[in-house]
């Protein structure tokens, strides 16, 4: 796969380069086989499902349309599959992109391979909605969407927001809890706003943004409205 050999891109200011922002596309890995069975993936590796493919073609399709720089994923499989499978359907197969760290999914501790319906029955459904949406929440072993923030958000400024700035369009698959904690920061949501932000697989969350990378302007493409 084309790899960025580089470390990080280099800041220009758009007052000083008189370039318009590039567009940020976040999207949301496609079906695996663990959202398949209801379960905590966290930092596993696991495949897509047939049905995650063939949600990755048409995610690639809908964007056919938009010019890419440079892609991010993770480091989990998902992502990256997810991301080929759009490249492919959107002719766009020689894009170079990266995974990182950064963007890795929640760890979800303890709770990693459980079922998430037989945890809440289990703890119930205050317990359980906390566990999943909250800022703060602590999950044993794990992380709080707090800490996903502490890392990706700092990771989106210093890496992607530069490459905007220079003009370019920026696609980044990772994972819902990554991606809410970036709309977070995009959005100026609240601590306790960001409990009812959520991500849903085939759509593609667009963004243009300002010279501190937050939102001017946010459209959401769907493959379900294709």
């Amino acid at each position: 796969m084309p790899m960025d050999t580089s470390h990080s891109a280099t800041k220009t200011s758009k007052k000083q380069s008189n370039v318009e922002p590039g567009t940020l596309m976040l999207i949301r890995h496609a079906e695996s086989e663990w959202n398949l069975l209801g379960k905590w993936t966290g930092r596993t590796d696991v495949h897509l499902t047939d049905k995650g493919r063939s949600q990755a073609g048409q995610l690639g399709e809908i964007i056919q349309d938009i010019e890419l720089h440079h892609a991010y994923t993770s480091e989990q499989i998902r992502t990256v599959e997810t991301l080929l499978g759009i490249l492919e359907a959107a002719g766009k197969s020689e894009l170079t992109h990266t995974p990182h760290a950064e963007l890795n999914e929640r760890d979800y501790g303890e709770y990693t391979g459980l079922n998430k319906w037989e945890v809440l029955e289990q703890l119930g459904e205050d317990t359980f909605t906390k566990i999943r949406r909250s800022w703060a929440h602590p999950i044993p072993g794990g992380e709080t969407l707090q800490k996903v923030y502490e890392r990706a958000v700092p990771f989106y400024q210093s890496y992607i927001l530069p490459r905007l700035l220079d003009g370019e369009n920026i696609l980044v698959v990772s994972h819902g809890n990554t991606l809410r904690s970036l709309m977070k920061y995009l959005e100026n949501v609240s601590d306790t706003g960001i409990e009812e932000v959520e991500t849903q697989f085939g759509e593609i969350y667009i963004y243009h943004v300002d010279e501190e990378g937050r939102k001017q302007h946010k459209t959401v493409r769907s493959i379900a409205a294709k």
